[in-house]
């Protein structure tokens, strides 16, 4: 009888518990400068995620359902890391009481796809803004990037992730790269 009781309890515990959600992986690469631009000045750095929902991807099936799909890493944190190291192979010092500051809002970070049995069709977009503040003055400048990408049967979770990171990882290039927020960092700070 006891026999009976447990396995009634594992067999009613099994259908009441909840599948996990969908996650992907979000590994944004940083870009690691070649040279010095400069040495001693110190920057603090603060991040906020304004996004209006914390998923990084919408899934539609066709089939009158869509479903989100999340992050398993929590998508500021890692943004502000590899902003963190970029800036740093730079030259410039992290510092939590520097006068001068970089904010980062993350205000889009999505992947739509559309998919079906035959085809997939994934549309990203990421638009980023960085803010540069000294006591001086700021600087504040926004970076968008999208794409688009189709392929035959229907996208996997690593299709998405693929999408996702190297749109991510192309927004980072362009922050890098950007010659007016470089010298307005390598001028105004301190």
């Amino acid at each position: 009888m006891r026999k009976l009781a447990l396995v009634a309890s594992i067999a009613l515990l099994s259908a009441c518990s909840t599948p996990q959600k969908e996650q992907i992986n979000f590994t944004p690469e940083a870009v690691h400068s070649n040279a010095k631009l400069v040495q001693g000045k110190t920057f603090s750095l603060s991040s906020q995620d304004i996004r209006s929902a914390q998923y990084v991807a919408l899934v539609d099936s066709g089939r009158s359902n869509i479903e989100p799909i999340h992050s398993r890493q929590n998508v500021r944190i890692a943004l502000e890391n590899a902003l963190a190291e970029q800036f740093k192979s730079q030259g410039f010092d992290l510092s939590v009481n520097s006068p001068n500051n970089i904010e980062l809002d993350i205000q889009e970070l999505l992947v739509n796809v559309k998919h079906s049995v035959m085809k997939n069709e994934m549309d990203g977009k990421v638009v980023l803004v960085v803010t540069a503040e000294t006591p001086k003055g700021k600087l504040v400048k926004t970076y968008t990037g999208t794409s688009k990408k189709t392929g035959l049967l229907s996208a996997s979770n690593s299709n998405i992730q693929e999408v996702l990171n190297d749109l991510v990882d192309k927004v980072l290039k362009e922050i890098s790269h950007d010659q007016e927020l470089q010298n307005y960092m390598k001028d105004n700070f301190q």
